[in-house]
């Protein structure tokens, strides 16, 4: 391993279990910042509901740590909304977020979507399929930002049980990290090399630094967000913490294929003098006794700095001005 790597790993590994809610809420009281929870969700009626109402009792009613908790909706076509706003989130359709840009389909939109509609100077994403959700990695993401100016981004990192035929192994799971994002890291981004979970689900980061990134779409926007806010800020601003197990639903081998394509896809975008001739991916599939191919778009589009956007800099300045009179 690289000695600043090794380095970094030292200084910027945190554990969830070192911080507590009601310390962060006296933290985030006299730094005067706020903090705002954001769940995408796409037919998650199912767990959505459990970790909205976890959130909400332990870091908004007991502890007031979180301040919003919005749950930015992908176009569901089953019950999550009304479940989520039962469970007391503000629930919002990406679709009719800034809607004079239009919506791309994926993840990455409802994230960048999400600048818009929230005020946190902190904002934490979660995603909305995990099971047994612990609040506890709420807290564990905004120890790092509430504790030391210097962080900027937190990425949690965690055990993934595996679901197999033979049960649920304790291990396994991040398939795509292990074959694709891990290796393309070490590779071209060797300082990066320390994240034990590049593409995890669940990070937080600081809204000034959040804003002035692109935002990838689909399954892009996590690899996207760390490469470019390490070059930002620098990897001495990004972190990671230790928020124990995460279980959540698993897919397919070929939907995990599509996922890495994007991931791949996202990855040479940000390799200049790269050209990539094809964002298609040809997967096979028994069909009787025949094999038949199957192409896939696993093509990213970039959505820009939302710091660029002029709607989102009249509701932010129109916010300020609200503040000072």
């Amino acid at each position: 391993m690289r000695q600043d790597v090794a380095s970094w790993l030292t200084r910027r590994t945190y554990s969830a279990t070192c911080y507590r809610a009601r310390a962060l809420v006296s933290a985030k009281q006299v730094q005067g910042s706020t903090v705002s929870v954001v769940l995408p969700a796409l037919d998650e009626e199912r767990t959505v509901g459990a970790i909205v109402t976890a959130i909400r009792r332990e870091l908004v009613l007991s502890q007031p740590l979180v301040d919003e908790l919005v749950v930015v909706d992908s176009g569901s076509t089953d019950r999550t909304a009304a479940v989520a706003t039962a469970a007391g989130a503000q629930v919002v359709r990406a679709e009719d977020v800034l809607a004079c840009a239009g919506t791309i389909a994926g993840k990455g939109e409802a994230l960048w979507k999400a600048l818009h509609v929230t005020d946190g100077d902190l904002l934490v994403f979660i995603d909305s399929d995990l099971v047994c959700f612990d609040p506890q990695f709420v807290v564990g993401l905004l120890g790092p930002l509430l504790g030391d100016p210097a962080v900027g981004y937190v990425k949690g990192l965690y055990d993934r049980p595996l679901a197999t035929v033979e049960g649920v192994v304790p291990t396994g799971g991040g398939r795509v990290t292990e074959l694709i994002a891990r290796p393309l890291l070490n590779a071209l981004w060797p300082e990066l090399s320390g994240f034990v979970q590049p593409l995890s689900g669940e990070y937080a980061g600081r809204r000034e630094l959040l804003e002035q990134v692109p935002f990838v779409s689909h399954y892009g926007v996590e690899l996207g967000l760390l490469i470019d806010l390490a070059e930002l800020a620098g990897t001495d601003a990004l972190a990671q913490v230790d928020l124990g197990t995460r279980q959540h639903t698993h897919q397919s081998d070929a939907a995990l294929g599509r996922m890495a394509g994007q991931v791949l896809q996202t990855a040479l975008a940000r390799c200049p003098g790269v050209a990539v001739p094809s964002d298609r991916l040809v997967q096979f599939v028994r069909t009787g006794g025949d094999i038949e191919p199957v192409t896939w778009d696993v093509g990213v589009v970039e959505r820009p700095p939302m710091r660029s956007v002029p709607d989102y800099a009249a509701r932010r300045a129109a916010r300020a001005s609200a503040r000072r009179a």
